[in-house]
Protein backbone atom coordinates (compact mmCIF):
# COMPACT_ATOMS: atom_id res chain seq x y z
CA UNK A 1 0.00 0.00 0.00
CA UNK A 2 3.06 2.23 0.67
CA UNK A 3 3.43 2.44 -3.32
CA UNK A 4 -0.41 3.26 -3.97
CA UNK A 5 0.35 6.03 -1.72
CA UNK A 6 3.66 8.10 -3.09
CA UNK A 7 2.09 7.02 -6.62
CA UNK A 8 -1.22 8.94 -5.73
CA UNK A 9 -0.07 11.79 -3.67
CA UNK A 10 1.76 13.82 -6.49
CA UNK A 11 -1.46 12.94 -8.91
CA UNK A 12 -4.34 13.17 -5.81
CA UNK A 13 -2.94 15.82 -3.56
CA UNK A 14 -3.10 18.81 -5.40
CA UNK A 15 -7.01 18.23 -6.68
CA UNK A 16 -7.77 16.99 -2.95
CA UNK A 17 -6.44 20.53 -1.48
CA UNK A 18 -8.56 22.23 -4.63
CA UNK A 19 -11.64 20.14 -3.80
CA UNK A 20 -11.56 20.82 -0.36
CA UNK A 21 -10.75 24.57 -0.28
CA UNK A 22 -14.13 25.99 -0.50
CA UNK A 23 -15.28 22.98 2.28
CA UNK A 24 -12.39 24.17 4.62
CA UNK A 25 -13.56 27.69 4.28
CA UNK A 26 -17.18 27.18 5.19
CA UNK A 27 -16.21 24.95 8.33
CA UNK A 28 -14.01 28.58 9.95
CA UNK A 29 -16.88 29.56 11.74
CA UNK A 30 -17.50 26.43 14.08
CA UNK A 31 -13.41 26.75 15.12
CA UNK A 32 -13.71 30.23 15.49
CA UNK A 33 -14.48 29.66 19.46
CA UNK A 34 -11.04 27.41 19.97
CA UNK A 35 -8.01 28.66 21.57
CA UNK A 36 -4.44 28.17 20.07
CA UNK A 37 -3.51 26.08 23.02
CA UNK A 38 -6.47 23.97 23.25
CA UNK A 39 -6.11 22.28 20.87
CA UNK A 40 -8.73 19.67 18.89
CA UNK A 41 -10.71 17.63 21.42
CA UNK A 42 -11.87 14.49 20.56
CA UNK A 43 -15.34 15.10 19.32
CA UNK A 44 -14.17 17.25 17.28
CA UNK A 45 -11.64 15.19 15.33
CA UNK A 46 -14.12 12.73 15.35
CA UNK A 47 -16.77 14.73 13.61
CA UNK A 48 -14.41 16.25 11.01
CA UNK A 49 -13.16 12.47 10.51
CA UNK A 50 -16.44 11.56 9.78
CA UNK A 51 -17.31 13.74 7.48
CA UNK A 52 -14.26 13.63 5.67
CA UNK A 53 -15.49 9.96 5.10
CA UNK A 54 -19.07 10.88 4.23
CA UNK A 55 -17.38 13.19 1.62
CA UNK A 56 -15.77 10.34 -0.06
CA UNK A 57 -17.84 9.18 -3.04
CA UNK A 58 -17.46 5.22 -2.44
CA UNK A 59 -18.59 5.63 1.02
CA UNK A 60 -22.18 4.55 1.94
CA UNK A 61 -22.97 7.16 4.63
CA UNK A 62 -25.17 4.58 5.98
CA UNK A 63 -22.41 1.89 6.66
CA UNK A 64 -20.38 4.49 8.30
CA UNK A 65 -19.65 4.29 12.07
CA UNK A 66 -16.83 4.66 14.29
CA UNK A 67 -15.72 1.39 14.44
CA UNK A 68 -16.22 0.34 10.60
CA UNK A 69 -13.76 -1.36 9.12
CA UNK A 70 -12.08 0.13 6.02
CA UNK A 71 -12.78 -2.97 3.76
CA UNK A 72 -15.00 -5.21 5.31
CA UNK A 73 -17.58 -2.78 6.57
CA UNK A 74 -17.17 0.33 4.00
CA UNK A 75 -16.43 -1.72 1.12
CA UNK A 76 -12.68 0.27 -0.12
CA UNK A 77 -10.25 -1.27 -1.85
CA UNK A 78 -6.66 -0.70 -1.20
CA UNK A 79 -6.15 2.45 -3.53
CA UNK A 80 -9.68 3.42 -1.99
CA UNK A 81 -8.35 3.59 1.82
CA UNK A 82 -5.43 5.20 0.14
CA UNK A 83 -7.68 7.95 -1.52
CA UNK A 84 -9.31 8.26 2.02
CA UNK A 85 -6.29 8.30 4.74
CA UNK A 86 -4.87 11.04 2.04
CA UNK A 87 -7.98 13.11 2.23
CA UNK A 88 -8.16 13.00 6.25
CA UNK A 89 -4.22 14.36 5.73
CA UNK A 90 -5.40 17.23 3.93
CA UNK A 91 -8.03 17.77 6.32
CA UNK A 92 -6.06 18.08 9.69
CA UNK A 93 -3.14 19.57 7.34
CA UNK A 94 -0.66 16.60 8.81
CA UNK A 95 1.29 13.58 6.44
CA UNK A 96 1.02 10.33 8.17
CA UNK A 97 3.96 8.01 7.39
CA UNK A 98 2.74 5.29 5.05
CA UNK A 99 4.10 3.01 7.78
CA UNK A 100 1.32 4.33 9.96
CA UNK A 101 -1.23 4.91 7.22
CA UNK A 102 -1.00 1.01 6.81
CA UNK A 103 -2.38 0.20 9.54
CA UNK A 104 -5.04 2.55 9.57
CA UNK A 105 -8.13 -0.03 9.22
CA UNK A 106 -10.80 1.34 10.77
CA UNK A 107 -12.21 4.94 11.00
CA UNK A 108 -11.59 4.98 15.15
CA UNK A 109 -8.14 3.99 14.17
CA UNK A 110 -8.13 6.97 11.87
CA UNK A 111 -9.86 9.58 14.75
CA UNK A 112 -6.83 7.82 17.34
CA UNK A 113 -4.15 8.51 15.15
CA UNK A 114 -5.35 12.04 14.77
CA UNK A 115 -5.66 12.62 18.82
CA UNK A 116 -2.17 11.45 19.77
CA UNK A 117 -0.51 13.90 17.11
CA UNK A 118 0.54 17.15 17.85
CA UNK A 119 -0.37 18.79 14.27
CA UNK A 120 -3.95 17.89 15.07
CA UNK A 121 -3.31 20.52 18.37
CA UNK A 122 -1.92 22.53 15.54
CA UNK A 123 -4.47 22.60 12.61
CA UNK A 124 -6.88 24.42 15.19
CA UNK A 125 -4.39 26.88 15.72
CA UNK A 126 -4.51 27.49 11.69
CA UNK A 127 -8.16 27.32 11.46
CA UNK A 128 -8.10 30.33 14.45
CA UNK A 129 -5.84 32.21 12.41
CA UNK A 130 -7.88 31.66 9.02
CA UNK A 131 -10.79 32.83 10.79
CA UNK A 132 -9.45 35.92 12.30
CA UNK A 133 -7.64 36.66 8.83
CA UNK A 134 -11.17 35.82 7.56
CA UNK A 135 -12.73 38.62 9.68
CA UNK A 136 -10.37 40.69 9.60
CA UNK A 137 -11.19 41.78 5.74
Amino acid sequence: MSFLRVALRSSVRPSLAAASLPRAQARLLPFRSFSAAAGLNKSDIEARVLEVFKGFEKVNPAKLTKTASLATDLGLDSLDAVEVVMAVEEEFSIEIPDAEADEIKTVQQAIDYIAKTPEGEVSSHIFKLLADHSSAH
